[in-house]
């Protein structure tokens, strides 16, 4: 104890204490420096954020280099300043190369603004999205199909990018797909990783469009390597689905007069006003035998609407 006492006893009351201070104030430069140190630690996050800070610490140790070069004229402060200028500098290079190694095309970068920006994703997380696609558009002309029904293998998943993509089953009308929905998200939600299957519905163009398109295989080994991308894309099918199903609520019908309320998927009720009223008994033989839509192999209740 009396050694470690003597020790920081040492350290604390060996150098001579200030016993006059400078009465002139020093030069502009270490003032300049100083408000750059100030202004460059307020800096944000992300790449731009790096950048602002980098590049205004960069300068604040440069001008404190200057100001120990030419009015201390200390080697050691000048020393360590000018490493640590040099180090802001490297750090601003890399990061302005990695800010210009995630650029995209105009319709990626207006994908990025409008589906990924708002959840708060990165550049560098919404790269690695991209190049799974291949940075790849495809296009779609007008009343070709994307898919047709018992004949098209459910193998990829894809999102609209611009135009209107209409959804019918055995020739009548379901809904329509609009931009920044995915194509086929019920179908994608419905199967395991290891199973196959076919689209039990017909998606054909209304107009032109175009859209982005991942291999499953692929998709699966990116999910696999980052667990942050699986969970986003689960949010977004889970809430793309959502939306199908409410826009179907109000036209959805079984059979004659039977109209079908997808939010209760084991029943349906009579529509039509002159239906003879049922007794009870008779009521609830009649929801024992009712059933919902048909559904196509391995689809889940939150896909079952793409047949009726």
């Amino acid at each position: 104890m009396g050694e470690n006492a003597s020790f920081w006893e040492s350290l604390i009351y060996a150098h001579p204490t200030c016993t006059t201070w400078k009465q002139e104030a020093e030069g502009s430069i270490y003032h300049l420096a100083s408000i750059l140190f100030v202004v460059g630690f307020m800096g944000g996050s992300g790449f731009f954020g790096l950048l602002y800070v980098f590049s205004l610490l960069g300068l604040g140790f440069l001008c404190s280099s200057v100001w120990a070069w030419l009015d201390v004229c200390a080697a050691d402060i000048f020393s360590w300043n000018f490493a640590l200028f040099t180090i802001c500098f490297i750090q601003f290079i890399y990061v302005t190369y990695q800010v210009r190694s995630v650029a995209f095309d105009r319709e990626f970068q207006e994908l990025y603004s409008a589906l990924f920006q708002p959840l708060g994703i990165s550049l560098t997380v919404y790269r690695k999205i991209v190049l799974c696609c291949d940075a790849e558009v495809i296009t779609l002309e007008k009343e070709h199909c994307y898919a047709m029904q018992g004949k098209t293998p459910i193998d990829k998943l894809s999102l609209l990018v611009s135009g209107r993509i209409r959804v019918t089953v055995d020739g009548e009308f379901l809904h329509y797909i609009f931009p920044l929905q995915f194509l086929d998200s019920p179908e994608w939600d419905s199967l395991r990783p290891t199973e196959e299957g076919i689209f039990q519905v017909t998606l054909t163009a209304e107009t032109d469009c175009r859209y982005v398109a991942w291999r499953r295989k692929k998709l699966y080994l990116l999910f696999a390597k980052h667990r942050f991308i699986s969970r986003l894309f689960s949010i977004l099918i889970g809430s793309d689905i959502a939306e199908k199903l409410y826009a179907l609520n109000d036209r959805v019908h079984v059979g004659q007069g039977f109209r079908y309320d997808i939010r209760l998927p084991n029943f349906y009720h009579v529509a039509l006003p002159e239906t003879p009223p049922v007794q009870p008994s008779q009521h609830s033989h009649h929801l024992q035998r009712g059933s919902p839509r048909r559904k196509p192999a391995g689809v889940t209740n939150c896909g079952s609407f793409l047949a009726p």
